[in-house]
């Protein structure tokens, strides 16, 4: 049972998740991009039960404000920089950066072909670029306006495009570049004429309607062809901040600075009449504050903003089966790990965007009963602050076993620190000359014996360094399997030091025989992406959790799926298993209960016995197969030794006191 461990409940880690800024839907992949405050952008597989599956570093000066996809799966930012910034999803760097040449830029649009991206600048110019097949090439400027231009949308034929400003929205055509006429928004506000509305949003549809919302409360219906307002509709005693209309242009969704969302539907009129009008379903309020960014998938309404939280709200008429998509989503932290550990001293390193922090954990000399909190002895200590020059935030990091490495790297450049304890000092030494192609590294790990640092590098190469003290040697580089550039985000090392597990994002997980420094063999790829790997101890066995929530066994003596392993896919597991909504991000294992497999998501740190059935409910009492305990939000949980966890919780109330006060709400008509 779990009675026989110690917990150290650790709540020192002080992560706050940057806000959301933009969010982009790409249909035919069904990914979502998202951007935030820090100009980190994540891609979601909606495909993979919503699992983050790639991310580009944050960047201090880019200040990203817009996003989009264009033909082929190309992904575009662009922001308060000035530039205009390509993404390659294949490699997960930066192709190229380029100026817009028009002062900052405040939003961006790819045209209905895909083929062209319009950006809309600071000093009031619209630019069209001409999509190629390697980069963007500018083509030509629109008619310029008095100022900036806040948002864009394509008529879907791609001959007129509307530009909201301020005071004012703009509709243009394409082919000539100029304004064919600009519709005067009202200043009016409760009754009071306020200095300026900002149009935070438009959105342009097939019949010639122009929606726009913005600063003053309103969603607006214009008529494009003679400019004239059609409908208005006041909805919010704050800044209605986005607005994403469907594919069939028969539902939209709105965000609002108080957090609400707005569904807005196309209904009939009368059941025998084929008049349709814009009809306000009930407003949801899963955000505390701005709803910076909203989308519109074929199934659900996705909204993001100052909370941080990306929440995914099914269209329940939409889903066909009711399974785990037909339930909210809300999708807090990364899908990854920001938290290393050395075992031996006890210590815990924290990543930040901009910093590391390094803890050792409290000690306490009492004892008590299963389920006792016991006062501590001696506190927990902050070690160490490491903090990052330039804009760059930091990708990974890792601490050795030993406590005596820490290595961590930013896009462009890699650090390896050596770190002596005398006493109750620590003296750091940076380790000098790191080769060039260790940078954007996307996952570094030690060996259990600490003499050996993985690098896996962003182009799909795991490179293997030998520690001496106070230097290194490179050893070998494993190249990318048959010339694709599939880049291994997840690493394994086995606790002998002899086997090393990657893996990619399709290609199955990889096994590489350190002592030859040869590939030993492929893991079959599964059509999840992993979440989590790790070797267990003496059977060499690689335990591999995938996005649905799969957990494989492999042998990687054997070459083949362990028995355990076999009889589980056979049985399946439990429904309630598999309707977990966070993936499994750590898995590790106890020296002396070799049954055992010990694995966490963001609420759950559960055991699961191999020695009995996974069918039974993961949440039964008294417990079978898996046994389960909830935590806060937990972000690392992993064993200090035989008899101790230690679990790192980030309650959401601590992440909320953090966040600015949202707006305050005024009720109408006061």
């Amino acid at each position: 049972g779990m009675g026989e461990f110690k917990v150290h409940r650790v709540r020192f880690f002080n992560y706050v998740p940057s806000g959301i800024r933009c969010v982009a839907y790409h249909n035919q992949s069904n990914r979502l991009a998202v951007s935030r405050t820090d100009s980190t952008v994540e891609i979601y597989n909606l495909s993979a039960n919503y699992f983050q599956e790639k991310f580009f570093p944050g960047h201090e000066s880019r200040a990203t404000e817009a996003l989009c996809w264009a033909k082929g799966q190309r992904l575009f930012s662009a922001g308060l920089n000035g530039e205009i910034i390509e993404y390659d999803l294949q490699a997960l760097n930066i192709k190229y950066a380029m100026d817009g040449f028009g002062g900052p830029i405040w939003s961006m649009a790819a045209s209905p072909s895909g083929s062209q991206l319009l950006v809309g600048c600071e000093d009031g110019s619209v630019k069209l670029f001409q999509i190629t097949s390697d980069k963007i090439q500018f083509e030509r400027n629109f008619d310029r306006q008095k100022s900036r231009i806040l948002s864009l949308s394509w008529h879907p034929s791609g001959t007129h495009i509307a530009a909201g400003s301020i005071d004012y929205i703009s509709v243009f055509d394409v082919k000539s570049g100029s304004a064919i006429h600009k519709m005067l928004v009202d200043r009016q506000y409760m009754g009071v004429s306020k200095r300026k509305c900002i149009i935070w949003g438009v959105a342009f549809l097939s019949d010639g309607t122009v929606i726009s919302v913005d600063s003053a409360g309103k969603v607006q219906f214009w008529d494009s062809a003679t400019g004239t307002l059609v409908k208005n509709h006041l909805i919010a005693n704050a800044d209605v901040l986005s607005i994403a209309v469907s594919d069939q242009e028969d539902s939209f969704v709105v965000g609002t600075a108080e957090g609400t969302v707005f569904h807005f539907q196309l209904v009939s009129v009368t059941s025998s009449s084929s008049e349709q009008q814009w009809v306000r379903t009930k407003p949801f309020q899963h955000h505390t504050h701005d709803v910076r960014a909203v989308a519109h998938s074929p199934t659900a309404l996705i909204s993001g903003g100052t909370d941080t939280h990306l929440v995914i709200r099914p269209l329940m008429e939409k889903v066909e089966v009711k399974n785990y998509d037909a339930a909210l989503r809300k999708i807090t932290f990364p899908h990854r790990c920001l938290i290393s550990c050395s075992r031996k001293r006890q210590l815990l390193l924290f990543q930040f965007a901009h910093h590391l922090e390094l803890w050792r954990l409290g000690s306490t000399v009492a004892t008590g009963k299963n389920g006792d909190t016991l006062p501590l002895s001696k506190d927990a200590d902050h070690l160490l602050h490491l903090k990052t020059k330039g804009p760059e935030n930091i990708i990974c990091s890792c601490i050795s076993p030993c406590g005596g490495w820490i290595a961590y790297s930013t896009a462009s450049r890699f650090f390896l620190y050596r770190l002596n304890y005398e006493h109750d000092t620590i003296s750091l030494q940076r380790v000098s000359k790191m080769p060039a192609f260790l940078h954007s590294a996307l996952q570094i790990l030690f060996s259990e014996d600490s003499a050996k640092l993985f690098v896996a590098s962003n182009h799909g190469s795991l490179h293997i360094i030998q520690l001496l003290e106070g230097s290194f040697k490179h050893l070998h580089t494993f190249q990318p399997q048959s010339g694709t550039v599939e880049f291994m985000c997840l690493l394994a090392v086995s606790p002998d030091g002899n086997w090393l597990a990657a893996s990619g994002t399709s290609a199955g997980v990889h096994v590489y025989n350190i002592k030859h420094l040869k590939l030993h063999c492929t893991v079959p790829a599964y059509n999840f992406p992993v979440t989590a790997l790790a070797i267990a101890p003496n059977t060499n066995n690689l335990v591999i959790a995938h996005s649905d929530q799969q957990v494989f066994e492999y042998s990687i003596p054997d070459k083949q799926y362990t028995e355990w392993s076999r009889t589980i896919q056979k049985q399946g597991f439990h429904h309630l298993w598999l309707q977990r909504d966070t993936p499994i991000t750590h898995i590790s294992f106890h020296p002396k209960r070799p049954m055992h497999i010990l694995l966490h998501d963001a609420y759950m740190f559960c055991i699961i016995d191999k020695s009995l059935s996974v069918q039974d409910s993961p949440w039964s009492l008294p417990p079978r197969g898996i046994t389960v305990i909830s935590l806060q939000p937990l972000l690392f949980m992993d064993l200090l030794d035989e008899r101790t966890l230690v679990a790192v919780e980030r309650p959401l109330a601590d992440i909320i006191a953090q966040l600015p006060p949202p707006i305050k709400k005024k009720k109408f008509g006061t």
